[in-house]
């Protein structure tokens, strides 16, 4: 991005003096960062007010080379030697900003969510279309009120297609950034347990997930898995794109093949070509399905999307095979989890063969409020000790799955650890896997597990 503060003040609506408007026309901001260790010559430092106030690492962005900064009215303490936009609240100020410089790049949005598998189908979509178009698209798991925005504003000005993640943790939130990105094509990956601890049951989730349309274009396209009957109800009148794997939807896989290190596959309206993923697992197919539909819509051949999808990047932490120091094979699943993603993931692992033991660190599942202890403990229909022949558990959510599963495995074979004991169950799982053993490493993403992966490596 390239703006003058001049033309920031007039997009987030600022009435500003005359001095000050001249004085804002010749300083140029390039780059909008939220972190005052990101600053760089040329950024616009917003400071959110958060668990912590961005106010005061102002100094350290002015450090960094930071030449401008948002400044919430009334807030103490105003830098006199850097350039300061006064707004009444930093946060609306940001996302004004955003849609404004939306609407002057003008590309076509692509807006993913779903309870799993949404930054997967980001990622493949971005690379399907990055075939023929000038794509960017959200990094990490920037989806929210705050990293919507950001994504927004990093997009160089000549992008033609942006693709957006976008979460949801309450009622209203992908109403608000649906309406803010307003996008051409909206997909939603499926709907399972994620958050709903705040929504009590996987219909008001549905309902949570379609506010995605409400800022979908007049003649936009809506793509959802068409073997989620929630979805295929609440969306009738849109006349969805469907995807899934039953030969009533628009696409389906005709053929799958799946082994450790890639998922390949056919399908009915290209049958003559072979699409390959790099990950495993049936539901990284349905990833792939939900990216080939938005790629044939902005006319990407299938031959390209076949090549895009063999070569795409995932993010890290979904589904990654790794090799720990003992020589094991780890596949790290831990940046997010529910019961249907858990389930899907055990379920693909266990087929997956090896020479030595498939062991399962599973970790909490945050966000299930009062239906936690039943959805933990009934993970056990997917452990059986013929094929996960060790069992690591950690988190206290966990402990009811635990219960559940100690008339099933041996007591030598099944551990369990509070929460507060990484430090124990790290030392028992480096003293227990060997060469040729495979590992299975899944949980919320607040439960860290992702330090016991670092650990083993």
């Amino acid at each position: 991005m390239k703006m003058t503060l001049s033309e920031i003040v007039q997009a987030i609506g600022l009435d500003v003096s005359e001095t000050q408007q001249y004085q804002y026309q010749n300083t140029v901001v390039t780059s909008i960062c939220i972190d005052s260790r990101q600053a760089r010559p040329g950024s616009l430092f917003v400071p959110l007010i958060d668990q912590r106030d961005g106010h005061d690492f102002v100094e350290q962005a002015k450090a960094a080379g930071a030449v401008a900064t948002f400044w919430q009215a009334g807030h103490s303490g105003r830098p006199t030697d850097l350039q300061v936009i006064e707004v009444t609240e930093v946060l609306p100020a940001l996302q004004k900003l955003a849609r404004y410089y939306l609407l002057k790049v003008n590309p076509k949005v692509v807006a993913i969510t779903g309870s799993n598998g949404k930054t997967t189908t980001k990622d493949m979509i971005a690379a399907i279309l990055a075939k023929q178009h000038n794509t960017a698209k959200t990094q990490a798991n920037f989806n929210n009120e705050i990293g919507v925005p950001l994504t927004i504003l990093s997009m160089e000005t000549n992008t033609e297609v942006l693709v957006v993640e976008m979460g949801m943790d309450r009622p209203g939130q992908l109403k608000f950034l649906s309406n803010l990105v307003q996008p051409d094509v909206a997909v939603i990956t499926m709907i399972g347990e994620a958050h709903i601890e705040f929504f009590g049951t996987r219909a008001k989730i549905a309902d949570a997930k379609m506010e995605i349309t409400d800022g979908l274009k007049e003649d936009g396209l809506l793509i959802v898995n068409g073997d989620e009957p929630l979805l295929t109800a609440r969306s009738a009148d849109f006349g969805p794109r469907t995807f899934g794997f039953k030969e009533e939807n628009y696409l389906y896989p005709t053929a799958m093949t799946l082994t450790k290190n890639h998922s390949e596959f056919s399908v009915n309206r290209w049958p003559e070509v072979t699409f390959t993923v790099p990950m495993i697992g049936e539901f990284n197919v349905l990833n792939a399905l939900a990216a080939l539909l938005v790629g044939r819509h902005y006319h990407v051949t299938p031959e390209q999307m076949a090549q895009a999808l063999a070569h795409f990047q995932p993010t890290e932490n979904r589904t990654q095979w790794l090799t720990g120091d003992a020589g094991e094979e780890i596949l790290s699943d831990v940046y997010n989890s529910n019961p249907t993603a858990a389930r899907e993931v055990l379920e693909s692992f266990v087929k997956v063969a090896t020479k030595g033991r498939h062991v399962a660190v599973l970790g909490d599942m945050l966000e299930l409020g009062d239906q936690a202890e039943k959805l933990h403990a009934d993970l056990a229909s997917e452990l059986d000790p013929r094929h996960i022949e060790e069992i690591y558990l950690y988190g206290d959510l966990i402990q009811s799955l635990y219960h559940r599963l100690r008339g099933v495995y041996p007591a030598e074979k099944l551990h369990y650890y509070p929460l507060g004991q990484q430090a124990a169950l790290i030392a028992d799982l480096k003293n227990d896997l060997h060469y040729g053993d495979m590992v299975l490493l899944k949980g919320s993403n607040g439960m860290k597990l992702k330090q016991v992966v670092q650990a083993l490596l």
